[in-house]
């Protein structure tokens, strides 16, 4: 994909907008000021760490590191191959499908909007991007790399050497595990989606959804759907116990051993929701309108007609923002 921009142009561009943004407008005309103040637009960029600091040169570097598969244990294997742009940024297959065909436990969650989140996972047992970047890479189901083999390849091309040493130019040996997660997790906080017919409703468009959009968002107010899915990112980022139809993954029960834990997995965000199918922590449910039935009964203890079905899935549709600009990498 072309790139538009130059990165080392629109970060600070980014950034500024984003804080000069209000939180929503008042809107006048269709009376359901109620229900739109339940709800936030999402920002241009999300939190960015202290320790980790948004520069054009991580940023490149990442996205490079984010279509390397010489750094899984095949060499055919990157983190684009399950979260694919073209894709939503996932895979759209029911369970993630790694090293030596090996099919993982879980259905792959979109990267997009992925900084914004408290917690990494369906299980969340990373708490930010810089751990989750490492974990695919080691584990056995997916890119199966040990992290020194990993970063052995990459010392073998100067210009790893070089994009390394611009990116952390005060590291005598940049090229190391934490810089390797810093960069990648860098590249995905440039993966956002603003703009979505919603956020351009929420500030001020009233044109910009449709009227059955509109009676879904009443709907997914008034039937609770917003206690869990609430903020820009449209999650509470915590965990929620929930069976769903052929799942019996225990959920946030394999990191804390605590039995409270089982079966409860952490709130997916419904950004992009309509692109980023199947779903559920299996990947068993393969539409929008079964997933709203589910999370109806499941979660609600309703059983939703099929007006208020179709309703909500017009509002989720609306949630599918612009996706982000960036290259397809030239690899050395």
């Amino acid at each position: 994909m072309k790139q538009h921009y130059s990165m080392k142009k629109i970060l600070p561009a980014l950034i500024a907008s984003s804080a000069l943004l209000p939180a929503g407008l008042a809107i006048a005309g269709d009376g359901l000021e109620d229900y739109r103040d339940r709800f936030e637009p999402l920002p241009y960029l999300p939190p960015i760490p202290s320790d980790n600091s948004l520069s054009a040169e991580k940023v490149g570097l990442g996205n490079m590191l984010f279509f390397e598969p010489r750094i899984s244990s095949s060499g055919v294997i990157s983190c684009a191959t399950c979260h694919n742009p073209a894709l939503g940024w996932a895979d759209r297959i029911p369970r993630a499908t790694g090293h030596h065909g090996q099919v993982g436990e879980r259905n792959t969650p979109t990267v997009l909007n992925s900084g914004f989140l408290e917690s990494q996972f369906w299980d969340g047992r990373a708490p930010d991007l810089e751990t989750q970047a490492l974990g695919p890479i080691e584990a056995g189901v997916e890119m199966a790399m040990d992290l020194d083999s990993a970063l052995a390849r990459l010392n073998e091309f100067d210009l790893y050497q070089r994009k390394f040493e611009a990116a952390f130019p005060d590291d005598e040996d940049p090229i190391n595990a934490e810089n390797l997660a810093k960069s990648l997790a860098s590249f995905q906080r440039t993966l956002n989606t603003p703009h979505s017919p919603f956020d351009r409703y929420l500030r001020g468009d009233t044109d910009a959804i449709g009227g059955q959009a509109k009676d879904g968002m009443v709907a997914f107010v008034d039937n609770g759907c917003v206690a869990c899915h609430r903020g820009p990112e449209l999650t509470d980022s915590q965990f929620h116990a929930i069976q769903v139809p052929g799942s019996t993954d225990l959920g946030r029960y394999t990191v804390t051993k605590e039995e409270s834990d089982k079966y409860r997995f952490r709130t997916p965000t419904l950004r992009n929701v309509a692109a980023t199918y199947p779903y559920m922590n299996n990947g068993a449910t393969e539409t929008l309108e079964e997933a709203v039935a589910i999370m109806g009964r499941e979660m609600l203890g309703r059983e939703f007609e099929e007006a208020t079905i179709n309703d909500i899935t017009a509002f989720l549709h609306t949630l599918t923002g612009e996706m982000p600009d960036f290259n397809v990498p030239a690899l050395p």
